[in-house]
């Protein structure tokens, strides 16, 4: 039995450039505050949390491990396949906890995926679906896209792809090899006052160690869409699909009539809770993962066992990203995923630099959406700069 958790973290210091905005939390939370980051770190702690920009993780990790922090990491891990080799061979460098902090795999239905999948009810997987599709309003999105140069206004469809993957990958112990894709780029003359540059969606498939083929789908297309589904030898598995933005909640297990066991039936749909021992995680955000991500951060740095949701795990859910952006640029052509567990193959990458953010801008590097250098319109820029005003943010 899984005893009651002692998460026992206590938040010491924060660290950001929004200097007004710091400086305010940092007095609610009663905790020390900083804007410069090497100065943060010379802070006595044992841990960092990084949630800073999506494609600033890897060196921000890098240099807390140097420092001789713990670290967990928002998504994604690396924004370059020659960052997602420095920080593995880093995290093996310190001999330090790091953590991925996807949290989708730990919502009560993806939780109780794993333990079908893990406990053979369907059997070996051949093929699944994860969807993680979040559209939202325009100056909702502004609110939390500030600037120009924000990586949300420059995010390629592919590179958000973990939600979509992970609760797949965390049910199954898959890993992808080889990735394919296509990008849903907006219709011409439709494209509202935005300052994005993306596109719209996009669809991955990835190959998996054992042969399998798992579906991506992801982004802002309209329609909420966050669903999972894993078809193995014996059966299927899936969330049903429901209003709002998580759904129901319950899962729908399938049999073929003539390959049922003893005791089993052929289709059943029944809403899963937490354990007992980790009920405070129906009151946690993200449907209960933004609770397990910090308890599992906490049980590895106590018992120095590295976490499920480990560096390598981390990294290839974010090639993944990465490497579906060069194969949406080719139409669909196919990219081998590397083991970066393996030395060799990490040397292959340790000079791959391709990447499509502003701060990267040159020859050789590609734009965030297939049809080019998208340029936001006047009217779409003077939008987002009133909205921006409005929450105090000053570019």
């Amino acid at each position: 039995m899984h005893q009651a958790p002692l998460v026992g973290m206590q938040l010491v210091a924060i660290c950001d450039t929004w200097e007004e905005r710091l400086r305010k939390v940092g007095a609610e939370l009663s905790v020390a505050t900083y804007t410069d980051y090497d100065k943060f770190l010379a802070h006595d702690m044992d841990a960092v949390v990084t949630a800073n920009y999506f494609h600033e993780h890897a060196p921000f990790a890098i240099k807390a491990l140097r420092a001789g922090k713990h670290v967990m990491s928002e998504t994604s891990a690396c924004k370059t396949l020659a960052e997602g080799a420095a920080l593995c061979r880093e995290v093996e460098r310190s001999g330090l906890i790091y953590m991925f902090a996807e949290n989708y795999p730990y919502t009560a239905a993806n939780i109780e995926m794993r333990r079908l999948v893990q406990a053979g009810e369907v059997g070996q997987a051949l093929y699944a679906e994860g969807e993680y599709n979040h559209p939202m309003s325009l100056d909702d999105t502004l609110r939390i896209s500030p600037g120009m140069r924000h990586w949300r206004n420059n995010l390629p469809s592919t590179y958000y792809c973990t939600h979509a993957l992970a609760p797949l990958m965390a049910a199954t112990d898959l890993r992808p090899v080889s990735v394919n894709a296509l990008s849903i780029a907006v219709p011409e003359g439709l494209r509202p006052l935005s300052p994005r540059r993306g596109d719209l969606g996009s669809v991955i498939l990835c190959r998996m160690d054992n042969g399998a083929v798992f579906r991506l789908f992801q982004t802002g297309v309209p329609g909420h869409s966050i669903w999972y589904r894993i078809h193995g030898t014996r059966g299927l598995v899936e969330h049903t699909r429901g209003p709002g933005y998580w759904g129901p909640g319950q899962l729908r297990v399938v049999h073929e009539p003539w390959d049922l066991q003893p005791g089993e039936v052929a289709e059943r749909t029944y809403l899963p809770d937490f354990p007992d021992w980790a009920h405070e995680a129906r009151q946690a955000g993200h449907g209960g993962g933004d609770y397990f991500t910090t308890h599992y951060f906490a049980e590895a740095i106590r018992t120095g066992r590295p976490p499920y949701l480990d560096v390598y795990r981390g990294v290839a859910m974010s090639v993944v990203g990465i490497l579906a952006w060069k194969s949406a640029l080719q139409e669909g052509a196919p990219f081998a995923v590397p083991d970066m567990r393996d030395e060799r193959q990490r040397l292959a990458c340790e000079n791959d630099q391709w990447s499509p953010f502003p701060d990267d801008a040159g020859p050789g590097q590609p734009f965030p959406s297939i049809r080019g250098d998208v340029k936001p319109s006047a009217a779409a820029v003077r939008h987002a700069r009133k909205v921006w005003k409005e929450i105090g943010y000053k570019e």
